[in-house]
């Protein structure tokens, strides 16, 4: 017999009378704080003032929380939620999606970068060096939501999620935040190797590719989030995924051939 492993792990870390901590909202925490100290590191090593850092990345964070909503919102429930609009706003009920997030990160960068007269490739790929552990952490944290889990099977590793229905299932929350976490540091090893010199798009054409190929096929591998999905050839993943696959192709042959490294000196605040 095999020995799966079984999780039956609480996702209150912690309960302080009517409140209650949650696994998730640590992790989802604690990767923003390791993305935000990553991307203070690399602006400080190009020059920038931690204000200027600060003005930014405080800014992205909110939006990437808003994205991560809305994309749920709009993509998976929109006809409850467009019955229940008050409960958008009720996040401690779950409800993330990363594609909306992705499209909260990319659409506040360019807002930014418009704003400071800045090179929108140069600001994307050093939020690409940054962001991956903060995704790989919500993979966590599902994992301890016992939530986004995968299709059942009998593989020796699989998980038996005690607070669901009991069959062996494929771990996919560990899949993704193994393969998010490896690229993480791959981006940062690539960042020094390259002596922050990033040819423009390299490293967000990297992360788009990777990321939603990977997310193309571990959909095989999970179960639906959403009924619906159960009539569909290929789930909302995955047809949300093939756009970024095309953009991080195109983005990661656009660094190689046009050998762009762009170039941004904070603009001087003025007293």
């Amino acid at each position: 017999m095999i020995n799966y492993i079984f999780w039956d792990i609480s996702p209150i870390a912690l309960k302080l009378g009517p409140l209650e901590i949650r696994w998730y909202g640590i992790l989802l925490a604690t990767g923003f704080f390791f993305a935000y100290l990553t991307f203070l590191n690399i602006f400080k090593k190009e020059g920038m003032s931690q204000e200027f850092t600060d003005k930014f990345a405080i800014r992205l964070v909110l939006w990437t929380v808003v994205g991560l909503r809305l994309g749920h919102v709009l993509f998976y429930e929109p006809a409850y939620y467009f019955k229940h609009p008050l409960e958008i706003f009720m996040i401690w009920k779950g409800g993330l999606a990363s594609h909306g997030a992705v499209i909260g990160i990319i659409g506040y960068s360019i807002y930014f970068t418009r704003k400071n007269k800045m090179p929108v490739l140069w600001l994307f790929d050093r939020v690409a060096a940054s962001v991956m552990i903060a995704a790989g952490m919500v993979r966590m944290g599902n994992l301890m939501n016992s939530e986004i889990y995968g299709k059942p099977t009998d593989v020796s590793w699989a998980f038996i999620f005690a607070k669901d229905d009991m069959l062996s299932r494929h771990p996919s929350q560990i899949y993704e935040a193994v393969v998010y976490l490896l690229l993480f540091v791959f981006l940062i090893w690539y960042y020094k190797k390259l002596k922050g010199k990033v040819p423009a798009g390299r490293f967000v054409g990297i992360l788009l590719t990777v990321v939603f190929v990977f997310r193309f096929f571990v959909e095989f591998l999970k179960d639906v989030q959403v009924e619906f999905e159960n009539s569909m050839t290929l789930n909302m993943g995955q047809w949300l995924s093939i756009p970024f696959v095309i953009a991080g192709i195109s983005l990661w042959i656009y660094s190689y051939k046009n050998k762009n490294i762009p170039q941004f000196v904070e603009p001087k605040t003025k007293k």
